[in-house]
């Protein structure tokens, strides 16, 4: 069942990660909280020459991936190799996966929704999210994209840091470093009126202008807007002095 607290933030919930299996167990656990209609969720990603679950949400059965992968067939396998998002409302009239359908179905799950992750250096990769209701997961599609594009963050740092032996403190360390420059990126977005990219040039410049390293300056800016002002004057200046931040 559903916690009724509120979830955690995804920066606290990579914060007090233990090793990198329990780091990725929390964005799916966080996936199910985050997402209503889903009873679990999983993080598919190809290594090689085969598909595999990086980690699952608490109750998942393990077969919900494992029928996918052996039989090379099924929504998540779907979504992961074509980079196309496969929603299945009713696994009970389902025709495109029936042996994986009739799997489904026998362990209570009746929707399947399974996200496309953008993991630079992969083949293949998805965020998989399951329902007990059908057509449960139908009127949250927009916030399920929105938590896999923040999914797809981590799994690409976590990935890295795992791929350069770093002990998990590091990933941890590398994880939080994104989350906190997302959220500067999305605070000067909303001051400043421009898009992501922009946003993210203005703390670059910002960061080489004062010497200061992009996340220490994105944690400083994330910081201020969370505390009231004296002053109306911004945390940054309106614009850089000539010949700087170039």
């Amino acid at each position: 069942m559903r916690p009724e607290t509120p979830p955690e933030p995804l920066d606290e919930a990579i914060a007090r990660g233990g090793g990198l299996d329990t780091l990725l167990r929390d964005l799916t656990d966080r996936a199910v909280q985050a997402v209503p209609g889903a009873a679990a969720c999983s993080i598919t990603v190809r290594r090689g020459e085969r598909l595999l679950t990086l980690a699952g949400s608490s109750g998942l059965p393990s077969g919900l991936d494992l029928r996918q992968y052996e039989d090379g067939s099924g929504p998540c396998v779907s979504a992961a190799r074509t980079g196309d998002e496969r929603y299945v409302p009713d696994t009970a009239k389902e025709t495109r996966w029936p042996d994986y359908t009739r799997y489904a179905l026998s362990v209570g799950v009746r929707c399947v929704l399974a996200l496309p992750l953008e993991v630079p250096g992969e083949t293949g990769a998805a965020l998989n999210l399951y329902g007990l209701e059908p057509d449960g997961l139908a009127a949250d599609r927009e916030r399920a994209r929105a938590f896999a594009a923040r999914v797809a963050d981590a799994v690409t740092v976590a990935l890295h840091v795992e791929g350069e032996g770093a002990a998990a403190p590091d990933v941890r360390t590398a994880l939080l470093s994104r989350s906190v420059i997302d959220q500067a990126i999305g605070i000067l977005m909303a001051q400043e009126r421009v898009d992501a990219q922009r946003a993210l040039e203005r703390l670059r410049n910002m960061s080489q202008h004062r010497n200061t390293k992009l996340r220490d300056l994105a944690a400083d800016l994330v910081s201020r807007a969370a505390t009231p002002r004296r002053s109306p004057r911004p945390p940054f200046p309106p614009r850089f002095p000539s010949g700087h931040g170039q």
